[in-house]
């Protein structure tokens, strides 16, 4: 599939979506997040990809915010669609891909930016990274899920104090939060974020997925995220991966596992 907004690159197991607009320094538009939509259904799909990076081209940004003269004249209705449909396609997708999704923020990720950082399963940043949600000065909240995934990943009171002042945080203060896993410089970034990328692939990728579903619950409105736990502990025993898992382990070798 041909992309003119997004770069798609596979290294064995690994996949890197690069969203590339730098002339708007990578900011997101509809066209945009239509094609990471489509590139990351792609990636799920393909058994050979077992883990997927996301990052932004150049050394300015990862994604600078949304794209704001495209909705500056929205009505209500218009506003709320927008909101729902980006999530559906992109930010709540990433968050329940079966896939693990880790951003790579490799410099300004502001509004719909650190949204999708924040909607990947986790997240590493250049030393040069600055993060936040500006959407007050514009008038508007976050609708790409900052309001739900940020006090989740930061806690209330921090999330309350970003949202409302619109301040930006550097590369040290989101690790210090809890909001990025690791902080490296930026030239050392792609290759770090590989290098757990690789770790993750060499796992099984069924046990991977049914984990990422049963944390996911835990976050989830009338959902027991314990109950899924125990549903998708029993149902990996069914496994092709279960049996590989303990046949290589009892045998003393490395598992070889397919995702079955």
């Amino acid at each position: 599939m041909t992309f003119e907004n997004i770069l798609v690159e596979k290294e064995a197991a690994i996949a890197v979506i690069t969203i590339n607009r730098p002339t708007k320094l990578n900011a997101l538009n509809k066209a945009t997040i239509q094609e990471l939509h489509e590139a990351f259904k792609e990636m799920d799909a393909s058994e050979e990809i077992r883990a997927i990076i996301v990052t932004g081209s150049g050394e300015k940004a990862f994604v600078a915010g949304a794209d704001i003269a495209e909705f500056a004249d929205f009505s209500t209705e218009q506003g709320s669609e927008l909101a729902a449909k980006g999530q559906e396609l992109l930010f709540d997708f990433v968050q329940n891909l079966s896939t693990p999704v880790i951003a790579a923020v490799n410099g300004f990720a502001l509004g719909g930016g650190l949204e999708l950082a924040m909607a990947a399963h986790f997240r590493t940043a250049s030393s040069n990274a600055k993060m936040g949600l500006p959407e007050v000065t514009l008038g508007v909240i976050p609708g790409y899920g900052g309001t739900q995934r940020l006090p989740q990943l930061i806690g209330k009171g921090r999330a309350m104090e970003l949202i409302m002042t619109a301040q930006m945080i550097d590369a040290a203060t989101a690790h210090n939060y809890g909001l990025v896993n690791h902080v490296v410089e930026q030239a050392d970034l792609l290759s770090f974020t590989k290098d757990i990328a690789q770790k993750i692939a060499k796992n099984s990728p069924s046990a991977i997925r049914h984990a990422i579903q049963a944390v996911n619950d835990n976050y989830k409105e009338g959902t027991n995220g314990f109950e899924t736990e125990i549903k998708n502990f029993g149902t990996c025993f069914g496994t092709a991966d279960f049996k590989e898992g303990t046949t290589a382990f009892l045998e003393k070798r490395k598992a070889t596992f397919t995702g079955k």
